[in-house]
């Protein structure tokens, strides 16, 4: 009768297996909904530990924490990081934002004040311009001077007026942005205190199994570490030899175009060549033939030679994956993610490459033999 009873009872483990799995599902994407308004705080703050948390755990490597003299020297040393740490990154950062709004706006009243007083001068290139795309478009586009000169001014002016709201907006945020300063204060202290106990906790929420988990981490440290040093710091460096080149070579906006130039070194084969060879060509335009070739000349060697020695010294084939991909990640990623994009993009299609060959690897599927 047992057997019989055993055998007409319905198996109720699947059916617990399922509204398990959906009460863990629903209460991941809460702890996520809960966590979204910080991602991009802490993301940041994962970066910068990741870069600067092994110098802190070579310091502390010998202090013994079950001591009272241990756990205060903890302390002392995540504070000193943690200070240190924001200091390295606050100062550059407001320092760089005051100049370039400054110079950003003293930029666009030059160029406004140039419309205004010479005409003439613009009046000729603009003119060459119409001629250029009625003879590239066989006539079919016709681009008279004085719609060039107007669209200019308005963007100009636009621009201008933009500015200005965007620095009224940077006050009036301040409070918003003075929180998540010190919501990164909070979190990079916590990470040099428990960063391995963190790290730990986060890993646990993910479904599979150790081996790839630890596979995971590992990739993930050092794709982040390959890409900060190879493409963002290398792409510092140029912005910062660049910002002096400009400037000893007395060219206004300095600052706004290294920004440009930041932005422009991660384009394959141009690169930085956008913003300094037409600088030369308008030197040797006005007239200073020898400063327009010395200022190529140096430009070429100081700002893509960085990009040249640099880059393959970081990286060493380290991040195997084609220029065009990163490429397009890093652009696909600020587009998508904004400024954070800029490492998520890369790090999500490189991680993306990691699971399909576990996966691979998993199901026993040699994909390479059907290009045999």
């Amino acid at each position: 009768m047992s057997d019989t009873q055993s055998k007409l009872t319905p198996p109720h483990r699947p059916i617990q297996n399922y509204v398990f799995g959906a009460i863990l599902v629903f209460l991941f994407l809460v702890v996520c909904r809960l966590f979204a308004p910080f991602f991009s705080v802490l993301l940041w703050s994962v970066l910068l530990y990741i870069i600067i948390g092994p110098v802190h755990k070579r310091l502390i490597r010998g202090i013994d924490f079950s001591t009272i003299k241990g756990k205060i020297l903890r302390n002392f040393w995540a504070v000193v990081f943690t200070l240190g740490t924001m200091a390295l990154v606050l100062i550059p950062i407001s320092l760089l934002v005051s100049i370039f709004f400054r110079q950003i706006i003293e930029l666009a009243r030059t160029a406004r004040d140039l419309l205004n007083e010479r005409p003439e001068y613009l009046r000729e290139i603009f003119n060459k311009i119409s001629e250029v795309v009625s003879d590239i478009s066989a006539g079919q586009v016709v681009i008279s001077a004085d719609n060039i000169e107007h669209q200019i001014k308005t963007l100009i002016t636009n621009g201008l007026q933009n500015m200005v709201f965007r620095s009224s907006n940077l006050v009036r945020n301040i409070g918003g942005f003075s929180m998540n300063i010190l919501i990164m204060t909070f979190s990079m202290y916590f990470f040099y205190i428990d960063g391995p106990y963190l790290s730990r906790l986060a890993l646990r929420s993910i479904p599979i199994k150790s081996e790839y988990i630890s596979t995971l981490t590992a990739k993930f440290m050092d794709i982040t570490r390959n890409l900060l040093f190879g493409y963002i710091i290398v792409a510092l460096l140029q912005s910062v030899v660049a910002y002096i080149i400009f400037t000893i070579f007395g060219i206004k906006g300095s600052l706004v175009l290294s920004v440009v130039t930041f932005l422009l070194v991660f384009f394959p084969l141009v690169g930085a060549t956008l913003i300094y060879v037409p600088l030369a060509i308008l030197k040797i335009a006005g007239g200073n033939v020898a400063g327009g070739i010395i200022f190529l000349i140096v430009s070429a060697v100081f700002i893509s030679g960085i990009d040249n020695v640099l880059r393959p010294f970081f990286l060493r084939d380290r991040i195997q994956l084609h220029p065009l991909i990163i490429f397009f990640a890093i652009l696909g990623g600020l587009i998508v993610f904004g400024f954070n994009g800029l490492i998520l993009g890369p790090v999500l299609v490189i991680l993306f490459l990691t699971v399909l060959d576990m996966f691979l690897v998993e199901h026993k599927i040699d994909h390479q033999k059907e290009y045999r």
